[in-house]
């Protein structure tokens, strides 16, 4: 299966896996997985760090690509397509960008969103799967 990291998910599975359900845990951890994190995801990490809403710990965000890469996870480029199209992506309870575009990321790419955030149900309906 194909699987995308929501950031938390992609923070946790680097500094506290533990916080990880253990369904999650293992999909990541499957080798028959291909696991891939989106160059999204360091993109708001980056930004939050530079708006001090986030603090890594002894790590700073451009490290985190290559941590990822070391882990085995993919890194996911966004293709033009998808950022063209992704006005098609309806504005639902979710208003937050880097979420809704890693949800038309992952149904336009046909991948499993692991994410803990609740308010992804509801695009269930245009086509997200979600773990």
């Amino acid at each position: 299966m194909n699987y995308l990291l929501d950031t938390h998910a992609f923070l946790w599975t680097l500094f506290s896996p533990e916080k990880l359900s253990s369904p999650a845990a293992q999909k990541i951890k499957a080798p028959e997985n291909d696991v891939a994190v989106s160059v999204i995801t360091f993109w708001e990490i980056s930004l939050k760090c530079a708006l001090g809403k986030l603090e890594l710990k002894g790590v700073g965000p451009e490290k985190l690509p290559g941590a990822g890469v070391e882990m085995g996870i993919s890194l996911l480029a966004v293709r033009p397509s998808d950022a063209a199209s992704f006005h098609k992506l309806p504005v639902l309870a979710h208003k937050a960008p880097f979420d809704r575009f890693l949800v038309w990321q992952a149904i336009q790419q046909k991948m499993i969103l692991i994410s803990k955030d609740p308010e992804f149900k509801s695009y269930h309906k245009f086509g997200l799967k979600t773990h």
